[in-house]
This record gives C-alpha cells, structure tokens and sequence, in this order.
C-alpha cells in the first residue's frame, strides 16, 4: 500500500519529518517529483541546516525558488536560519525600530536582538511558508524539515512564542506607565498603540499559522523512519508530540528495509528490520505504513528519484 491522502486535490502543504539520517530528503524529493509529473505546480523547500537538494537532483539550488526540471513544473527551494531572519527583518525591522527608537535611544541592531526572541525565527519560516502556499502561486509546497528535534520545536512554537508575547506586552505596558510619570512625553501615547498593534498582528499571525497546520484537509504530515530501535523511538516522540499539539499523522514511511536475504548478514538483519516492522504496524493500526526497500544504487538525479516516488505511491 502506499501514500494515502497525500496527493488529493485539497492537500497545499506536505510536511516531511524524521531523525536525520534515514532519507528524509529523498522521500520529500520523491513525493515533490511524484506530484509534478501528475500535472500539478509544485515547490519543495528545504530548511534542513544541512540542506541537500542541490546534491540529490545535481542541479544548483539556493535561498531563491529555482526551477528544478524543464520537462516538469517542479521548483526547488533551500532556506536557512540566516535567511529567514533577514526576511523577518525586511518585513518588521523598520516599523520596529521606528516606534522603539521614539521613546529609547536605541541602534538599530537592537532588531538583530528582537530577532533573537524565543519562536520568532519559526514563527517567521512557519509565515514564510504558508505565504508561499497561500499566494497560489504553486499547486502544492512539500516542506523538507529539519530533523526531528528542530521540527518538533517549531511546531511548539505557539507556546513558546505566545508565552514570549504575554512578557512582552506585560514589558512595554509596564515601561509605558512609568515613561507616562516623566515630563515631555508628548506623542508616546502613539507609539504605544503602535508597538501594541505590532505585538497583536504577530499573535494573530501566529493564531492563523497554528490553524492552518492543525487542518488536516490542506496540511499532511509523513514521517520518515527506519526499522531499527532508535528510529521507532523518535518516531514515537514525534507522533506523540505531534498528537499533544492536535497534528495528525496519516503516514509513517520506513526506509532501508532489506527486500530479499541473500546472505547470512542480511538474513540476520532482515529478522531484526521485521521485528520493528510488526512493532510500528501493531503500535499505529490508525496510520497507514509504507515500506520503502532498500536500494543498491545511490538515489541522485531525477531518474532514480521518480522511481523512489513511484515506489512510495505504489497502488494508489
């Protein structure tokens, strides 16, 4: 069985996920690859740290969305940390400082230090994303996320940031009220509802993000593990996890499984990739599974790639 509910016509945005290590890109670029050739428009993004799109179809890919394939409406796009934070200054850093610098003598690196709050830089790549998804200008965004502990940490996001955003208002309010006591503070009062319209505009992005990644009509979530103890550990806090944060998985692929035993060593290891096979299957009844065999050829180039994507969507 493969893929289910992956490539229906309402899904906008597929989250990828797992440990780093067990082929996460290239199930991310295999389902990209699988979806394009179906006639749709689609852009797949990569904010691994370590991000290898370029390396996985040998094509030069970068902080700018780049067309991947001329035969397919296929866009590939790699972002990073430093990236994003440039971005979230383009958009807020001016307003910010203008309003900051009326009432503090501030530099304007003092940005660089708001930047640096708890959720802000996922808060942005989140916004980021589903601007792109939401501008319709592609079909569908497959989003190759970083390894498990930072996705997991930017889905928590809401907590974090929201929390951060409580302090903050609390701050400004109490600076507000002893700034009021001085002589000559004509026009703060406008500031202040400035600065509080700022604060309100990124909780109410924050609250739209959370609702679009909680719909699980146009947000899917696959993750991607391997039949080994620790990749059913982690895929069991990143389920668990995902679940605490009322995000539904529909599919775990697990990679590298050994097809045929041809020898005592993978007789061996086949014995123990069954054993966690059963285990994941028995664990997540409700969720559908997919086997994904290991390959004797490395996976590069679109060729290699359309059959890992054939493979995963098999019978569907």
């Amino acid at each position: 069985m493969g893929l289910k509910n992956i490539n229906d016509s309402n899904v906008k945005l597929i989250m990828v996920g797992g440990k780093g290590g067990v082929g996460k890109t290239t199930c991310a670029s295999a389902i990209a690859v699988k979806i394009a050739s179906d006639g749709k428009k689609v852009l797949l993004i990569s904010s691994d740290p370590t991000p290898s799109l370029s390396d996985i179809f040998e094509v030069d890919i970068g902080s700018r969305e780049a067309r991947i394939d001329d035969a397919l409406e296929l866009y590939g796009l790699e972002i990073s940390s430093d990236v994003v934070l440039m971005r979230w200054k383009e958009r807020f850093g001016r307003e910010i400082y203008e309003v900051i610098s009326s009432f503090a003598s501030v530099d304007y690196d003092f940005v660089d230090y708001i930047g640096t709050a708890p959720g802000i830089e996922e808060e942005y790549m989140l916004s980021f994303i589903i601007e792109l998804v939401e501008s319709g200008k592609y079909d569908v965004v497959v989003w190759d996320t970083a390894p498990a502990g930072h996705t997991l940490r930017l889905l928590q996001l809401p907590h974090l940031f929201l929390k951060h955003l409580e302090a903050a208002t609390k701050f400004y309010m109490n600076m507000y009220s002893y700034l009021e006591k001085l002589k000559d503070i004509s026009g703060l009062k406008g500031s202040k509802r400035a600065l509080l319209e700022i604060i309100g505009s990124w909780e109410a992005l924050s609250e739209r993000i959370v609702d679009f990644i909680r719909d699980g009509q146009l947000t899917k979530y696959v993750i991607i593990t391997i039949p080994e103890a620790l990749g059913v550990k982690l895929t069991e806090r990143v389920i668990r996890e995902l679940e605490e944060n009322q995000l539904k998985v529909e599919n775990i692929v697990i990679n590298y499984v050994v097809k045929e035993a041809d020898c005592a060593f993978h007789t061996l290891r086949k014995k123990m990739q069954n054993h966690y096979i059963d285990l994941i299957k028995n664990t997540y009844r409700d969720i559908n599974v997919v086997i994904l065999y290991l390959s004797a050829e490395e996976v590069k180039g679109m060729e290699r790639i359309a059959d890992v994507g054939k493979a995963l969507f098999e019978y569907t």
